[in-house]
Parts: structure tokens; C-alpha cells; sequence
């Protein structure tokens, strides 16, 4: 088949992970034999500024649905609500009359509700930014609307976990909402850049934008609990965002000046030195889609300790490749990170466990069997089979754990 695949954000312009997902799906299809085009911002796709992408890349569109006449358009995010329209729209005058996909990484509305204090035994950790503020009150609705009239439109509605598609379909108002994991491995990175100089061996490490919804405070609050128990731990904050002076400045409060260090922005290279230097990724967040961090980390058989929030349950599996805590809970992640701490042997065999389930179920070539059969099913009897219901494959398989058993 000709797949179309339209995002606006692609690296190596943007660091997206839902620009990266669209990269990883584009090798797997092509490694299946698809004929695969990717359209986005910059030359031969849309001009101009990344918010009004959403009407700037119409012409591109139309240009490749003449050129390329593909068999599939798929859209990612509100982003593509137009690209969907069109499509719909003119659909029954072209030959082949394209299949229509739309791969929705979050629902905004839950999105919208994560902006909010962060709270722990009647303590407020941390407040949402003016940004923030301002994309509950203006960007989420619109976002919402688009993504709602995107899914509305598509044949075929793709999320990266089970629990985002149960949210879209509620606060999209839509049915049979399907899961496509997000994977990795299908865009190899170079080795051999160095780390910020800051950075040790055996630290605890973050990587994302610094926002409320990311619950840094939370992991700040921990790591000061670890202190206080005698535990000489330390963490790398690896990204940057409105909320990067305050975490610092939460940082100081703490007592952690010199315990924990926020070295900014970094690309995918210097990620990858960081994870392999580090103990566990931490992800403390109150809501995420499927984050790609956690794969990258399996990919570097790092351990994962992470909130048990939206997609995070459906890749990090607890007692075998992470932990799993309650989200704004300071002494569950405490705990959680003591024992990465005070037993790095089983750490360890928990980040191998997790490099053996991310080889066998969170390649490109598995998405895009999965989206070969999730689109095949939805061709031929309009109800592709559903793959959302009770644990997902990676959960029953009978791998290993952190010490080798099979259970």
C-alpha cells in the first residue's frame, strides 16, 4: 500500500515523541514492503509557524494526494483535523479512495484536567505556570474540538495504550478506539557523545519538558526523603520548560543544591550516554500518553520506576521490568526508589528483563504488523478487532523477570 503520514512536529526540526513515533512507524511499514510518505513542516510540506500548521499544510496535502495518490492518510493529533476533512470529503472522486487513520497520543481533555496544584498529604508541591494557565483556558478547547472532529471523521481511530483509548472515546465521544504501542529501534542513534560534565555514574534521571503535568516536585520531594534516610542519591533533570526555575529554586528549599542537577535541553545522543550512566529512569508524572522516554530507557536496560497513570502500566510492569507507584504519592516513590538504591543487583536484572520485552513486542516491525491488521480487519468488515480490552500481549507473555525466572 501507499500510507500518507501527516505530523507536525518531526524531528530532527522538532523533539516530539509524536513525531518520533511517526518516523519509528514509517520504517516498520517500509520494512513490510509499504510505500510509505511523510508529510510535515519545512521543505515540500507546510510554511510557516508550527501553530497554524493545521491550515498551512492543506496545499502540501493536496499536492501528494495528486502526486501520490495513496491508499491510506494518516493524521496525527488535532493537528491533521483539516487533512481529515479533505480527505473525507474527497475520498469518493479518487482512485484508490484512501482508508482514513487518525493515531491520537493523549486526549487533551485529560490533558486539560492535568493542569492543576500538585498535592501530597494536604501539601501543595507545585502550581501550574502562566503557560499552562493559559493552555487550559484557550489551546486545550480548541484542541479538543479538533481531535474530537478528527476522530469523528476517521475509519480508524489508533492510540498508544489501552487506558488512552478508553479516554478518547469518552471525552471524544467515539467507539472502537484501537491501540497501537508506541515503539523504538527503527532510527539508530549515534554513540559517543559526551554527557553534561555534571553528570556521575549512578544517579537517578528524568527526561522530559518541565511541566506541572511531569510532577518533577514529586520526585524532588523524594529524593529529599532518601537524603534524610542517609541514602547518598543524586538526580539528573534532563529537560527544560516554564517550570525549570521553580523546580530549581524547590530543589534549594530541599537541601538538594548539590544533590540534584538540571542540565537543560538535551538531544537524543546525550540521552542515550545519560541512561546508560544512570541507576532507574524516573517518571513521576499525573498524566501521559505512552511516553517514549520509558522505551528508550528499555532500549539502554535501564530500570523504570514511573506512576501507574494512563499508558505507563501497559510498558513498565511491575516485579519485572519497574516500579510502579501512585502518582503525587511521596512515600510510595521514597520507597520505590530505596529499593533501586539499596539493591542495584535486582535493579539491574529488572532493566535486562525490560530490554528483552521491548525486543520482542515494541519494535516498528511489531506496530506496524499490528496497524497491517488493525486496518485490514476495518477494510473488510468496517470493525477492526479489538486490541484494548484486559492485559496486552507484553503483560501474558511468560518472559523472565529481574532474576531470571519464567513465572
Amino acid at each position: 500500500m501507499r500510507v500518507l503520514l501527516v505530523a507536525n512536529t518531526l524531528p530532527p526540526r522538532d523533539v516530539s515523541g509524536v513525531g518520533e513515533q511517526v518516523l519509528q512507524l514509517a520504517a516498520g511499514l517500509g520494512s513490510r514492503g509499504h510505500q510509505v510518505e511523510v508529510l510535515g513542516r519545512g521543505p515540500g510540506g507546510a510554511r510557516g509557524p508550527k501553530a497554524l500548521f493545521p491550515l498551512t499544510i492543506v496545499p502540501a496535502f493536496l499536492g501528494a494526494l495528486r502526486r501520490f495518490k495513496p491508499d491510506v492518510v494518516q493524521v496525527h493529533e488535532s493537528d491533521g483535523a483539516f487533512v481529515a476533512l479533505l480527505t473525507r470529503v474527497l475520498s469518493p472522486v479518487m482512485e484508490p479512495s484512501p482508508s482514513l487513520v487518525a493515531l491520537l497520543q493523549v486526549s487533551y481533555l485529560e490533558e486539560m484536567r492535568a493542569v492543576r496544584p500538585l498535592e501530597f498529604e494536604g501539601r501543595v508541591l507545585g502550581m501550574p505556570g502562566s503557560r499552562e494557565k493559559h493552555f487550559k483556558v484557550f489551546k486545550a478547547p480548541l484542541q479538543i474540538a479538533l481531535g474530537s472532529f478528527t476522530a469523528w471523521l476517521s475509519d480508524l481511530v489508533l492510540t498508544p495504550s489501552r487506558q488512552t483509548a478508553l479516554e478518547v472515546e469518552r471525552d471524544y465521544c467515539v467507539e472502537g478506539v484501537q491501540v497501537l504501542p508506541n515503539v523504538t529501534g527503527g532510527r539508530p542513534i549515534e554513540a559517543g557523545s559526551t554527557p553534561p560534565a555534571e553528570a556521575s555514574e549512578g544517579f537517578f534521571l528524568f527526561v522530559g519538558r518541565l511541566r506541572i503535568r511531569k510532577g518533577v516536585e514529586v520526585l524532588l520531594n523524594a529524593i529529599s526523603n532518601l537524603r534524610k534516610s542517609g541514602r547518598e542519591v543524586h538526580l539528573v533533570v534532563a529537560g527544560d520548560g516554564e517550570h525549570r526555575a521553580s523546580l530549581e529554586a524547590a530543589s534549594r528549599r530541599l537541601g538538594l543544591a548539590y544533590s540534584v542537577r538540571f542540565v537543560g535541553g538535551c538531544d537524543a545522543i546525550i540521552v542515550r550516554e545519560l541512561m546508560l550512566r544512570a541507576v532507574a529512569l524516573v517518571v513521576p508524572s499525573i498524566y501521559e500518553g505512552m511516553p517514549l522516554v520509558v522505551l528508550e530507557a528499555m532500549e539502554c536496560e535501564l530500570p523504570v520506576v514511573a506512576s501507574a497513570v494512563s499508558g505507563l502500566p501497559d510498558v513498565v510492569i511491575p516485579e519485572r521490568t519497574g516500579w510502579l507507584v501512585p502518582a503525587e504519592d511521596v512515600g510510595a516513590l521514597s520507597t520505590a526508589l530505596a529499593e533501586v538504591f539499596d539493591d542495584p543487583e535486582s535493579a539491574q536484572g529488572r532493566g535486562e528483563a525490560g530490554k528483552r520485552v521491548l525486543d520482542e513486542f515494541f519494535r516498528p516491525e511489531h506496530a506496524a504488523g499490528i496497524w497491517s491488521g488493525l486496518l485490514d480487519a476495518e477494510r473488510s468488515t468496517g470493525e477492526p478487532s479489538s486490541r484494548k480490552s484486559g492485559a496486552q500481549p507484553w503483560q501474558e507473555s511468560k518472559m523472565p523477570d529481574e532474576k531470571g525466572r519464567t513465572p
